[in-house]
């Protein structure tokens, strides 16, 4: 039995709430991760988890050996980073693993993480882009970009970045062929390209509608933001999607923004990495790469 990997297993268990969606992110199968919580289990000579066909909960052996786990996975994580620790004190050297969603990915984190290469040759970096909600502990990640409101955490540092601002827009094209919709409620009368992992009935959110959910139709939908921007350009419909995704239409003519003084509320966007009292140098000038480039506005 590996008992660190048991542990790392277990606690994403516990903060996924599922063997499925623990057996995604340890990149196992359903099948393995019920074994290593079952020996896990075995060799502790206790329950951990109540599991039902539905959902698993944390014993009172759960809870506490939790907690233990995390630390001594935290502990394991700094001893592979001794030699860093032990070299020139303020240089950054080693290998950074950092996540982030796919929206922001490609356009705001790797370009800072191209930077970041070119300023400290001695680093490594691995850039997972991905929705999912990775744990930087159990996963062995340095930092992540997350989008939307966080848990609590005791263990875990969250820096405020700029919020996640969405747009309208549609193609020249498509505003001269369907006419310019006056306000959101107009949108029900055009085809609309929406994403498929917003929740079908959820619809686009705007103020002047009292934050009600405008059910809306289209032809074209998708799980990726960049296949709608291009269905946007090739005039398909008129897209809802994070300014950092079109601004460079935008100001190049090539997509027309609308509603902009009506727009569904800006999402709160943080960088998050685990609680260090010495985070090394390669975190260290990462976190101020980023805070730099995508922290609050003044």
């Amino acid at each position: 039995m590996d008992l660190l990997r048991a542990m790392a297993v277990f606690v994403s268990v516990a903060d996924t709430g599922s063997f499925a969606a623990a057996a995604q992110a340890q990149r196992l199968s359903a099948v393995m991760v019920g074994k290593h919580i079952r020996q896990l289990e075995e060799r502790l000579g206790a329950r951990l988890l109540q599991r039902d066909t539905r959902k698993q909960r944390l014993t009172e052996a759960g809870v506490a050996f939790l907690a233990e786990a995390r630390q001594v996975l935290e502990q394991v994580r700094r001893a592979e980073t001794v030699t860093e620790r032990l070299g020139d004190g303020a240089r950054p050297r080693g290998h950074l693993r950092v996540t982030a969603p796919l929206t922001l990915g490609p356009v705001a984190v790797a370009p800072l993480v191209t930077q970041y290469l070119r300023t400290y040759p001695d680093v490594s970096v691995d850039l997972a882009l991905e929705d999912r909600m990775i744990d930087l502990i159990a996963e062995g990640f340095d930092a992540a970009i997350r989008i939307g409101p966080l848990p609590d955490s005791d263990h875990l540092v969250a820096r405020p970045l700029r919020p996640y601002r969405m747009m309208v827009c549609a193609a020249p094209s498509y505003l001269r062929e369907r006419g310019t919709p006056a306000g959101p409620a107009d949108l029900v009368h055009h085809s609309c390209l929406n994403h498929l992992l917003w929740h079908p009935n959820a619809g686009w959110r705007f103020a002047s509608l009292g934050g009600e959910a405008l059910p809306l139709h289209g032809r074209f939908a998708s799980n990726h933001g960049e296949a709608l921007r291009r269905a946007a350009l090739d005039g398909c419909g008129i897209v809802l999607q994070p300014e950092v995704l079109l601004a460079d239409d935008i100001a190049a003519g090539r997509l027309v923004a609308l509603f902009e003084d009506d727009l569904p509320p800006p999402r709160p966007v943080h960088l998050l990495y685990p609680r260090d009292r010495q985070p090394l140098p390669k975190l260290s000038r990462f976190v101020e790469l980023v805070m730099e480039r995508l922290g609050p506005l003044e």
